[in-house]
């Protein structure tokens, strides 16, 4: 397979969002002004009008930070009688968190961690939920987004975090939960948004959202999209992508409803390599769990380990069309077909303790590489409504899904080895070799210098992975009204998963080659008891299924489809079955102080029970076990008119309760899961103070988190503080200013289980000026 857009013209095809945005900033800010005014007098004829069905999931008002009820129809229920726990991050919480990316978003929900990735655990966002990975559980409006990547926001409305196992929602997967990005999709009406972000580290963002109503029941809406950004307190370290996303509607208004969309995303950045561990003396064979390893940038936390050779490119395609038809006033059907791509392409210096570095002052320089395709079609038809049984209501989805995915995954070869070096160089990299006498591939630990002569050579290495696989599913969803104090819901999915694979080398000679096929059914079961119209009280049980080959190669498998080569190269056979997950939880959902402010309370047990073990060299058995129990709060809402809150908490008790017989796995039981902390927390709130002014700040709390199931790597627990101020220059001119990491913690937002963890982003301001008409 040929290298794809190995040279990504980023930068030009991102002329058109920029010269929109230097368009918007070429009249003075007191003309802005004047125009904006002197439309203040079409805002009744421009009155945004939104179809109930064809845009749900959306808050009570523009500016709120409660939501009444998810956008899937799979949710037969309002949040507020949905027996799990469901966090929906509003637009305006993005917006006045100052939020650019999808990590970034997910910072403000308690018991979500991210983990980093390196090669064969390919970059891109991989989101751990209550303890679980969760990387290949993302969705985009209720459709699966295969594909590694790191997901921009510019074109979200609202993000959907689903907590505990939902494979009978989402399909495969989903053990700890799952995420759902919303997509800005046209609506009748008038509207233009526009915005610049000027900031810290040389960041630059314009952002054009436009909306134009064409008839009384079509209407189009373009998203654009432009960004660039070095990150504060990181050498080296930078950001640069571009991305369009259109969007038609047509038969708004009416029984039949029709949506094109498209979504085009490329990025050509500099990735952070990361910050190694320490490591002792014996070498990273001697870490404890009583002594955990930490990372460590000799004395200067701005180093950079990577080299000039270091990039990453990506590019995200994808196109939907969805029809929608109310067959009665209780009754619509929708089919979704959309087609994607993602594709990433990257060279990665990674810090590697393997070499005995740090220890002595020096950092091997370890080249991870990644060339990767993902293509993805899915069809999904949806009936859904209402009906009565016996004078029962039932609030009902059921559909069929078909999805079609392909991965293909190759690397590069990046010959280090251009220096003459004794054997015992290397296999250890000290002091000595620093610089020139290892090809720049040993550097110092406390003066890293990135942009060393590195003279080895790189070449494409054709040697790769190709999967494919097939998904049918049937699920049907009902929310039964027993009275007006019980509810029962419940959900049922089968799923017929089957995929292939085969290995190849750099000839194209197919060198291995599986397949495997599964069929489980997953399920959800809940009852609600509502003590008054504006809360509940709840009890339910849920399950997912993970077969093997659940990331098609794009993430971490815990159950890989392949098996591992023994000491003798041949494949170890592994036809294992799904792991499963089950989810106990009680909790209560109450909306207060007039239905403005909504607080949620839970307690939750989640066990697997068949995880996938190793228990001798040449065999595997699905006899793991696994579990996290703990307490969710939160809060969303106006305490009074002028003061929101988005708020919650999370403690996770987790724990590998049974690694399987073989010794190094045994010896981890009773450990903690990794990237699971005890405790997190987080609290953004906003206040009017004025008509015209809104300040606002926030923190956010992270306990230690172990890097791997040995609990031998560790990063420290971090708070996080940050502030905002927002300013009306009239109805249509504002200005915001976002102070992010207010008192410049050195944190680290991402812990790998070995080698290295990534460091997050210090002190960073940004001032925006957005225009609305």
């Amino acid at each position: 397979m040929s290298r794809q857009h190995a040279q990504l013209p980023v930068s030009s095809p991102r002329l058109l969002a920029s010269a929109i945005g230097v368009a918007i900033t070429a009249g003075s800010a007191g003309h802005m002004v004047f125009a904006a005014e002197k439309t203040d007098s079409k805002a009744s004829g421009n009155a945004i009008a939104l179809d109930a069905t064809a845009i749900t999931g959306e808050a009570q008002d523009s500016t709120s930070y409660q939501v009444e009820k998810a956008s899937s129809p799979k949710y037969t229920a309002p949040l507020v009688d949905t027996p799990r726990s469901v966090t929906v991050i509003p637009q305006q919480v993005l917006k006045d968190t100052g939020a650019l990316n999808m990590q970034d978003a997910l910072r403000t929900v308690p018991g979500i961690t991210f983990g980093a990735g390196e090669g064969g655990n390919p970059q891109g966002d991989r989101p751990f939920i209550r303890g679980f990975d969760a990387q290949g559980d993302t969705y985009l409006d209720g459709v699966r987004d295969t594909g590694s990547q790191s997901r921009e926001i510019f074109a979200v409305e609202n993000i959907e975090v689903s907590k505990g196992p939902n494979s009978a929602i989402g399909g495969r997967g989903a053990a700890g939960g799952s995420i759902n990005l919303v997509s800005k999709k046209a609506h009748l009406g008038n509207s233009f948004d526009g915005g610049f972000t000027w900031g810290s580290d040389q960041t630059q963002r314009y952002t054009l959202d436009g909306n134009y109503q064409f008839s009384d029941t079509a209407a189009g809406r373009l998203n654009l999209m432009s960004h660039e950004s070095n990150v504060a307190g990181r050498d080296k370290v930078d950001y640069d992508r571009w991305g369009i996303a259109p969007s038609l509607a047509f038969g708004l208004g009416t029984d039949t409803r029709v949506n094109l969309d498209y979504y085009h995303l490329e990025s050509n950045d500099t990735p952070d390599s990361g910050i190694p561990y320490t490591i002792p003396a014996g070498g990273s064979a001697a870490r404890t769990k009583s002594n955990p390893d930490k990372p460590y940038a000799g004395g200067d936390h701005s180093n950079f380990y990577g080299l000039d050779r270091d990039f990453r490119k990506g590019r995200t395609d994808t196109a939907t069309f969805a029809i929608e038809h109310d067959l009665s006033d209780s009754l619509t059907i929708k089919n979704t077909l959309r087609h994607g791509t993602s594709m990433q392409d990257y060279i990665l210096t990674q810090p590697d303790d393997s070499k005995g570095n740090v220890n002595n002052g020096s950092v091997w320089r370890r080249a991870n590489t990644r060339v990767s395709n993902t293509e993805t079609t899915t069809n999904q038809t949806d009936l859904f409504g209402n009906f009565y049984v016996a004078g029962f209501k039932n609030s009902f989805s059921t559909g069929v899904e078909y999805t079609r995915e392909e991965g293909q995954k190759s690397s590069y070869n990046v010959n280090t080895d251009t220096t003459p070096r004794t054997s015992a160089a290397t296999t250890n990299c000290t002091p000595s070799m620093i610089g020139a006498s290892s090809g720049y591939n040993c550097t110092s630990l406390s003066n890293p210098n990135p942009n060393d002569p590195w003279n080895g050579a790189i070449s494409r290495n054709y040697a790769g992975t190709d999967t494919k696989a097939n998904t049918y599913a049937l699920y049907a969803f009902d929310t039964l009204e027993l009275s007006e104090q019980w509810l029962v819901n419940m959900g049922l999915r089968y799923d017929h998963f089957d995929t292939d694979y085969k290995t190849y080398n750099n000839a194209g000679t197919t060198t291995a080659k599986g397949d495997d096929t599964s069929e489980f059914v997953t399920g959800q079961f809940g009852v609600v008891y509502k003590p008054a119209p504006n809360g509940s009280i709840y009890a339910s049980y849920a399950t997912s299924a993970t077969p093997p080959g659940n990331t098609l190669g794009e993430g971490q498998e815990g159950n890989p489809l392949g098996g591992t080569p023994d000491r003798n190269g041949n494949l170890l056979k592994s036809d294992m079955e799904p792991e499963t997950t089950k989810n106990y939880e009680i909790g209560t959902k109450w909306d207060l102080l007039n239905d403005r402010l909504s607080l949620t309370a839970d307690v939750f047990r989640t066990e697997k029970e068949n995880a996938r073990v190793q228990v001798d060299t040449t065999s595997y058995e699905n006899a793991g076990k696994t579990r996290v129990q703990g307490i969710e709060l939160s809060a969303s809402g106006k305490i009074t008119d002028k003061w929101q809150v988005f708020a919650g908490y999370a403690y996770m008790d987790s724990e590998q309760v049974d690694g399987g017989d073989l010794p190094a796995n045994k010896i981890n039981n009773g450990n903690e899961l990794p990237n699971t902390p005890k405790n997190s927390a987080s609290l953004w709130t906003t206040y009017q103070v004025t008509p015209k002014l809104t300040l606002g700040g926030g923190a956010f709390y992270v306990d230690d988190v172990y890097g791997s199931v040995a609990n031998t790597t560790m990063v420290d627990s971090y708070v996080r503080y940050d502030a905002m101020a927002a300013y009306k220059l009239s109805k249509n001119v504002d200005l915001q200013l976002n102070v992010q990491n207010l008192t410049n913690e050195v944190y680290y937002d991402k812990a790998f289980s070995t080698h290295f963890a990534n460091q997050a982003a210090g002190r960073t301001a940004l001032l925006s000026t957005n225009f609305h008409f």
